[in-house]
């Protein structure tokens, strides 16, 4: 590790902005090593906060009460979303959609903590793709669980690309790639109420889970959301 004990392992141009892969050791925590990525010079997440990454998957499994089930995810990131959900030995494929070829290159250099265990899963697949204009188009095919992280929040996007499938309008269209009894599951760092109303014209049962946990590194509480729908 440098003097400043970060060490960066990726830096990279992208349609979004400059993407930068860190690691850094805890200063308060020796030995507690942490994988980052900011985007466009602001932080985007971190390894050491996997809290509600991993509840999205465990809440829409848990939602779910059928076998062999097929999940789509969108957005990789360092991979905690996904790992939950191969996981599960009900889940018989896992496909992700990332739009940033180069956090894929990350997963598959062995560069991000969970390269190891991913690379070695048969039910996982990953490719390159705009997951928004996947469920804005027809669907190829249906999925039991679709899991959605990849915007800041419904109201803090990282591209405009993505602002009609927190409409009315657009969730009815991504409505059509889930299969019978198919739950939705988006993340969010922030509350939205518009996006929770827009669910709620289109599903018949909307749950929203605040997602609590102590961010150590400022010595505060922070709260995720997880916006979930069916039927």
């Amino acid at each position: 590790m440098s003097e400043l004990n970060l060490e960066i392992l990726a830096y990279e141009e992208s349609p979004l902005g400059p993407l930068c892969l860190r690691r850094r050791e805890l200063l308060s925590q020796r030995g507690t090593f942490v994988t980052e990525v900011t985007l466009n010079h602001e932080f985007l997440m971190s390894s050491l906060y996997t809290d509600s990454e991993r509840a999205l998957a465990q809440t829409a499994l848990q939602m779910h009460s059928g076998n062999d089930l097929q999940v789509l995810v969108g957005g990789l990131g360092l991979g905690y979303t996904a790992r939950e959900a191969v996981l599960s030995q009900r889940v018989a494929r896992v496909e992700v959609v990332e739009l940033l070829p180069q956090v894929i290159d990350w997963l598959g250099r062995g560069l991000v903590p969970l390269s190891s265990e991913l690379c070695g899963e048969q039910r996982l697949v990953v490719h390159q793709g705009d997951i928004y204009r996947r469920l804005a188009g027809s669907p190829h095919q249906r999925f039991d669980v679709i899991l959605i992280d990849v915007d800041h929040s419904p109201d803090e996007r990282l591209g405009e690309e993505s602002g009609s499938f927190y409409s009315t309008q657009g969730l009815r269209t991504a409505r059509q790639h889930l299969a019978v009894d198919g739950i939705l599951g988006v993340w969010s760092y922030a509350e939205s109420s518009p996006f929770a109303e827009a669910l709620s014209e289109t599903f018949a049962q909307v749950r929203v889970e605040p997602v609590t946990y102590d961010n150590r590194m400022i010595d505060q509480q922070r709260t995720d959301w997880l916006f979930f729908a069916s039927g």
